[in-house]
Parts: C-alpha cells; sequence; structure tokens
C-alpha cells in the first residue's frame, strides 16, 4: 500500500515499534495528526480472548467524561408517552412503525444511534438485517432497548460510545477528536480502559491486555504502554 506524504512524514516522527507511556503517546498521536480536518483519534486494543466463544465476549457501553466530538443523531422508535418523552428529552427523529416502514422499503439511515423501548423489538425485527451490519441494531447490553429513554438519549448525547471486541479480539473505538488536546483524550482513554478491563471475562485466561494502540484518522499507529 502506498501511503501519502504526510503519513510518511509522520511515521517518521514517531518509532512505531516502541511503546510510549500514555502521556507521550498522545502527544504523539496528536503530531502525527496532520491532515487539513479535526482527525478523529481511536483507541484499538487487542485482547486475549477467543471471540468465537459465547462466554469470551466484551462489550459494553461507557460514557466518555469529555464526549466524542461527534454530534450524534439519535432515533427513537417508541409509542405514546415514551414517544412524548423521547421529543422533549432532544431526540432527533421519533416515531413507531412509519420509520420501521421507511427504513424496510427505503433504506433510511439517515440517524447514528437507534433507541426503542422493549415493546418495539418484535416490530424492529423487520429491520434487523438493515440496522445489524451497520451497527445500528438496539442491545439491551448497550443501553439502547429501555423504558429510560429519556436517559439513553441523556447518555447519547454527552458522549457515550459502546466497546465491543471483533472476531479478531481486537476493540476499535474512537475517544475524541485531535481537537480536544493531549489532556481530554488521556481522560477519555482511561475511562475507557477501565471499563474494558472491569468487563474482562471470567473464563479468560492469561494475559489480557495483549496491546493498546492510539491512531488518527490518517496517521500511523502510536503503541501504549499499558499495565493493569
Amino acid at each position: 500500500m502506498k501511503h501519502g506524504k504526510n503519513y510518511r512524514s509522520s511515521v517518521n516522527e514517531v518509532d512505531v515499534k516502541k511503546s510510549y507511556d500514555i502521556g507521550e503517546a498522545a502527544d504523539n498521536v496528536l503530531k502525527t495528526a496532520k491532515a487539513k480536518f479535526d482527525e478523529t483519534i481511536e483507541l484499538h486494543v487487542r485482547l486475549g480472548v477467543d471471540p468465537r466463544q459465547a462466554d469470551q465476549q466484551v462489550r459494553g457501553t461507557v460514557v466518555l467524561p469529555n464526549g466524542t466530538g461527534k454530534t450524534v443523531k439519535v432515533l427513537v422508535i417508541a409509542k405514546g408517552d415514551k414517544a412524548e418523552e423521547a421529543e422533549k428529552a432532544g431526540a432527533d427523529i421519533v416515531g413507531a412503525e412509519e420509520i420501521i416502514a421507511k427504513i424496510q422499503g427505503q433504506n433510511f439511515l439517515d440517524f447514528d444511534v437507534v433507541i426503542t423501548t422493549p415493546d418495539m423489538m418484535g416490530q424492529l425485527g423487520r429491520v434487523a438485517k438493515i440496522l445489524g451490519p451497520k451497527g445500528l441494531m438496539p442491545s439491551p447490553k448497550s443501553g439502547t432497548v429501555t423504558t429510560d429513554v429519556v436517559k439513553a438519549i441523556g447518555e447519547t448525547k454527552a458522549g457515550k460510545v459502546e466497546y465491543r471486541v471483533d472476531k479478531t479480539a481486537i476493540i476499535h473505538c474512537p475517544i475524541g477528536k485531535k481537537s480536544f488536546g493531549a489532556d481530554k483524550l488521556i481522560e477519555n482513554f482511561t475511562s475507557l480502559m477501565d471499563a474494558i478491563v472491569r468487563a474482562k471475562p471470567a473464563a479468560a485466561k492469561g494475559i489480557y491486555v495483549r496491546s493498546v494502540t492510539l491512531a488518527s484518522t490518517m496517521g500511523p499507529g502510536v503503541k501504549v504502554n499499558y499495565r493493569l
């Protein structure tokens, strides 16, 4: 793969094989984020789990103390009082069967998060094959299937992120923007890593956190020297 000159320049400014303490790692990932837009800073964590085993899944949510830097468009699928609560709480789109039909018939996906009440999950099953591959299908584990829609909307707007181990045993999750600066990114990093550590499955054996890397949208990965 041929990289651009900014990437090649960034690689020369950091030792991609060295693991840095989090403060230095944050400084380096910001230094190497040279795109003209406000790059997203992501955390990548390789875990010592076997994702093929049901008892070694790692998944959860955490509200980042400084948010994600992204404006999140929230769709709430609910009826009656819960729909009214969602509108008052600041949901961007609120609906029920008509929204589900729009997703199914028009492939409507102009939203970032879907929150729903338990009574609507049966009907949402009709669009599971559309929402699921996009990571938009609501789930009780992620707090997006709930009767407390006001709380769910508030947390989502405040910067709640979902982390989930993929089939290669790696978690990929944004922790903010370049414009946040090192201090805010470190606070978000700490909150997310604490949550991942707390989510360690009882069935996981050996070293749990195998490697930790920070990277900007267009920059190289910077390894973090992370110890439990």
